[in-house]
């Protein structure tokens, strides 16, 4: 059966990684495609601005993008010309400890296990066969559950991944080792104990071992611009400014897929959606919020280990012990005084981020959901903690909290920057557990963000395997998986 004749083939709702890679995918394909975003500026978050002062260009929200080289989707498009420049520093990630020392993430791995002494061998057994399996199973293991194209390395792969980063970590002796493996761990914002928190830890590991941890220039947001530019390029149209309440607003068109989580969603297209479904979308968890921090500052951040102040991300957070009850803390609705803190400090490798000799700083941590505490004392007591001189650095800051964070952007419920909690419980079933996680219960209607698998992150593979399952279904058009 033909799809009709509309305004256009396909709307896409939100133009966040997911929603331009949607939308680049069905233009590709031949469709006329419209994007909607509903602020001034496309990026969801990917944006930049002056949130300080005059010449500091901060990143609103993502900063550091090792899964956007990574993406085996976003590999494929042809962005020459479209003013995308990644900038690579040597040192992907720094991990501090009290005692001046600091355990280093880098692209070679015999140079990051080199370091850790006893636990060199155990560090090239955990990591090597991951980052060897990777470009195989890579597509597989950012998208739904489905038998994939090279189960044996799937499999190899899961066995670690569905782990604990507890259990994972026990193969470690030193502190060193465990500390840089909970800091990686704990970007997936849920308890250290629980299975599958490994998963994260081991993806951005690999992914620092075979791409590196890049930044872009000028900000993240020119990915945003990128896209958009090589979406336009297409023929795709785009239409900011236009905040979407209700499906009445849409134009007409055959599908339309949303770059937005459950609770938005339901707002939008609920009465179009099943009982079940909608008791199912309603019953999607959320995880913990952020605290973020922007800093304009005098020069740049003081670590007393000299190999963090080439680091273009430094977690603070010191042992894995440490750490582990931070996490556990912001999960269980209780705040930290000592938090887990992520750092990156990207004008260090780009001069177009703040005036000559200036240097801006870019932080958060995490925090129970909805929190509205202050935790600028508490980030800052811990750059201080490991940079003796930090705080008289500083020339102007700007903070969100977890609840400023939802209203700048409201797929960020709570201050949930991943889309939803992305525990064992959710890992497979986001938002819902159907036989394809992108299709709603209505016909046409999609959904392509970060609450279906593989979940947060700049890598629009979300985006792409909603895309992909929409011209299957709507349009009979058959893709060939990446």
């Amino acid at each position: 059966m033909k799809p009709e004749k509309c305004e256009y083939d396909a709307v896409v709702l939100g133009s966040g990684p997911n929603g331009l890679a949607a939308a680049i995918l069905m233009q590709q394909n031949g469709l006329s495609v419209l994007l909607i975003e509903g602020k001034e500026t496309i990026g969801g978050g990917m944006r930049t601005s002056e949130l300080t002062l005059p010449g500091y260009l901060h990143d609103i929200c993502s900063a550091i993008h090792p899964l956007a080289v990574s993406s085996p989707f976003f590999e494929t498009l042809s962005l020459a010309g479209h003013g995308l420049e990644f900038i690579y520093p040597d040192i992907a990630a720094a991990h501090p400890f009290d005692d001046g020392n600091a355990a280093i993430l880098k692209h070679s791995i015999e140079e990051t296990a080199s370091q850790f002494g006893i636990d060199q061998k155990a560090y090239i057994s955990l990591i090597e066969p991951v980052v060897k399996d990777w470009p195989l199973i890579a597509t597989d293991a950012l998208g739904p559950l489905h038998f994939p194209k090279h189960p044996f390395a799937m499999a190899r792969f899961g066995l670690k991944a569905l782990r604990s980063a507890t259990s994972v970590s026990s193969s470690f002796k030193t502190e060193n080792a465990k500390g840089l493996f909970a800091g990686m761990a704990a970007h997936c914002m849920q308890p250290l104990s629980n299975l599958s928190s490994a998963a994260t830890a081991l993806v951005l590991m690999s992914a620092a071992h075979l791409k590196g941890w890049p930044l872009p220039k000028g900000g993240s947001q020119q990915i945003a611009n990128s896209f958009a530019s090589y979406f336009v390029s297409l023929g795709g149209r785009i239409e900011t400014n236009t905040f979407i309440t209700s499906l009445n607003q849409l134009p007409s068109s055959n599908a339309v897929l949303f770059d937005i989580t459950p609770r938005q969603l339901l707002q939008i297209a609920g009465h179009k959606f099943s009982n079940i479904y909608k008791w199912q979308l309603k019953r999607y968890r959320y995880g913990m919020g952020i605290f973020k921090i922007d800093w304009a500052l005098d020069g740049q951040i003081p670590f007393t280990n000299k190999q963090c102040r080439q680091a273009g991300t430094v977690h603070l957070g010191n042992t894995f012990a440490e750490i582990a009850s931070s996490e556990k803390s912001s999960w269980n609705g209780r705040i930290s005084e000592k938090p887990f803190v992520l750092m990156s400090q990207q004008s260090l490798f780009d001069n177009s981020r703040a005036p000559e000799g200036k240097h801006t700083g870019w932080a958060y941590c995490h925090v129970p959901a909805g929190s509205t505490v202050d935790m600028t004392e508490a980030i800052e007591r811990q750059v201080e903690r490991f940079a003796p001189g930090f705080r008289d650095r500083i020339l102007a800051k700007h903070i969100m909290n977890s609840a400023q964070v939802e209203e700048y952007n409201p797929n960020y419920i709570g201050g949930d920057i991943n889309g939803g909690a992305f525990d064992l419980g959710q890992l497979f079933t986001r938002p819902a557990l159907r036989w394809s996680p992108y299709r709603t219960s209505a016909k046409g209607l999609y959904i392509c963000s970060s609450s279906t698998p593989p979940g947060g992150g700049v890598h629009g593979m979300c985006g792409y395997h909603a895309a992909k399952r929409a011209l299957k279904d709507v349009f009979n058009i058959i893709i060939k998986s990446i």
